[in-house]
């Protein structure tokens, strides 16, 4: 497998948001036992064509063989390591509402290498209380939390009403990532900071046009 060679101004954001399907295959794939996959059969897998699978992978160097294709375990921790599932990210969440909470419980963050080093929530009911081993701690304390432990990551579920004001308070104080679930979309003058804005009503729209339009 050749070295990868991050080409940063030439990849577009669809080739992007294919990486972590990429991922995703290949981890299956590895449970599976499979060893190897050519970018034929990935690509019936994953109903990407295997030419569009090659022109991706290229955007990063050059993976496989000709002959013997993709080493499956191989491929699978590069494409990690350019996803930076291996680097350690650090986050916290703020509003510990149902869908905090559910994620929190749920949600896998170790497996795309994250660790959620607290929570924060403005209920008093909510306060001091400890989900999936994640302390809660009340919003007036962000700041000098915060001024301790610099996280990467911050994961928004509050309301809407309160998205932009929160997410500029904690730019101020250094956040330069956000995993946005607010509904709204946000934004901010600094160009180093990032947001990926997540529209569940996007989703079940694209699946309501699939369903009216079969």
């Amino acid at each position: 497998m050749g070295e990868s060679v991050l080409r940063k101004e030439n990849i577009s954001d669809a080739v992007i948001r294919r990486l972590p399907r990429y991922y995703r295959q290949l981890s299956e794939l590895r449970a599976r036992g499979i060893t190897r996959v050519s970018s034929l059969s990935l690509g019936r897998e994953m109903g990407i064509t295997a030419s569009q699978i090659r022109q991706d992978f290229s955007c990063f160097g050059e993976f496989g063989q000709q002959g013997y294709g993709y080493h499956v375990r191989e491929l699978c921790e590069e494409i990690g390591r350019i996803l930076g599932v291996d680097r350690n990210h650090h986050l916290i969440l703020v509003g510990v509402g149902h869908l905090g909470h559910a994620l929190l419980q749920n949600f896998p963050f170790g497996k795309c290498g994250f660790t959620v080093d607290a929570a924060f929530d403005v209920a008093p009911g909510v306060i001091g209380a400890t989900v999936n081993g994640v302390t809660v701690r009340g919003m007036g304390d962000m700041e000098a939390w915060l001024g301790k432990n610099p996280v990467d990551v911050v994961v928004l579920t509050i309301p809407r009403e309160v998205a932009q004001s929160v997410a500029d308070r904690l730019v101020s104080l250094g956040v330069r990532g956000f995993w946005n679930f607010t509904n709204v979309e946000l934004s901010s003058a600094n160009p180093e900071v990032k947001f990926e804005n997540i529209h569940f009503a996007d989703s079940l729209l694209t699946l309501s046009y699939r369903i009216a339009n079969d």
